[in-house]
């Protein structure tokens, strides 16, 4: 799971998507229509660690993770409050299912 480069602290998915959407406001409807310009963005976007309070890039944040995040937002309709700016998906739950999942097919293809 995705951890902040300076502390080491856990990162919230839906946390760092919120203060992307505080910043961007409504621009974040185009850039999560795009994959790659989500994943630029990300990268470029500075990020505050809510625990150390020290900023860092999103490039230092997990590439898989963010593009499991860009899935999981656009697969999930609504699950984005526009109006409030909040993210209404747990999304490291549902990192931490989907690698559980991943993790289950490997071991099952590695048995036959």
């Amino acid at each position: 799971m995705a951890r902040c480069p300076l502390c080491g602290s856990p990162l919230d998915w839906g946390e760092l998507i919120e203060e992307m959407l505080a910043k961007r406001g409504n621009e974040m409807k185009e850039i999560l229509s795009d994959r790659g310009r989500f994943l630029n963005e990300l990268r470029e976007f500075a990020f505050k660690c809510p625990n150390c309070g020290e900023e860092f890039y999103g490039k230092n944040l997990p590439e898989k993770e963010a593009e499991k995040v860009f899935e999981l937002l656009n697969e999930f309709k609504g699950s984005i409050d526009w109006e409030s700016g909040r993210v209404r998906l747990r999304l490291n739950s549902l990192l931490a299912l989907d690698t559980m999942l991943e993790e289950w097919d490997r071991k099952m293809k590695g048995n036959r």
